[in-house]
């Protein structure tokens, strides 16, 4: 059986835009992406999520904590899960957090560490070789209850498509850009509803067998 693992932040995890801070909120599991993933790949795929609010490329968060930085977590997913065929990877939205000194190039340096790590020839040896599919996150906007956080962030996403594509061609990773099916709610202008997991758990099942 195929597996994949989805790796990322709230948006991978399932969280409806922010309307009050500080309540828990998940949609279902059929309702987030990697569910919509899983259900158009069929059944013959196993899809694993590992998704985290507030996850970072590579930030321990001093507000959030340490464990949001994603490097040691993506070792621990790597060691726990397997033999993978395909790594998902959507990260970048809270690199871009006024408190990292976000720009576009650095948001990408983190993902590049986390890819060197996946690619490198103890993690392929151990899984047998596995692809891996960097998702540029839906961008953010500047409204809504933690605007106050992502200062700057409209500015500095704006080069994130770009310059992760040229990193992905390089590299030799699968890229998709998840503007060109979603966007963000207004609500709280990081988070998306139902329809849009939807939409993009869709999209990036037909980039998953197009990597395969």
């Amino acid at each position: 059986m195929p597996t994949l693992l989805a790796f990322g932040d709230s948006n991978t995890h399932g969280t409806p835009p922010i309307e009050t801070r500080g309540e828990y909120r998940r949609y279902g599991r059929a309702d987030r992406w990697p569910g919509a993933c899983s259900a158009a790949l069929g059944p013959d795929w196993e899809v694993i999520e590992e998704g985290l609010p507030g996850r970072t490329a590579c930030h321990p968060d001093p507000i959030m904590g340490a464990h949001m930085d994603a490097r040691p977590a993506l070792r621990t997913a790597l060691e726990s899960h397997g033999p993978l065929d395909v790594l998902v990877l959507m990260l970048g939205t809270n690199d871009a957090k006024t408190r990292f000194a976000p720009s576009a190039d650095r948001i990408v340096a983190g993902i590049a560490g986390l890819c060197d790590h996946a690619l490198g020839p103890d993690m392929q040896v151990r899984h047998g070789g596995f692809s891996m599919l960097l998702v540029c996150p839906p961008l953010v906007r500047e409204v809504g209850p933690v605007s106050m956080e992502f200062i700057g962030a409209e500015r500095v996403m704006a080069g994130l498509p770009a310059e992760l594509l040229s990193y992905a061609e390089r590299r030799g990773a699968g890229y998709f850009d998840a503007n060109s099916v979603i966007e963000v709610s207004p609500v709280d202008g990081i988070h998306f509803d139902e329809s849009a997991h939807r939409r993009l758990g869709e999209a990036i099942a037909g980039a998953v067998l197009g990597l395969v």
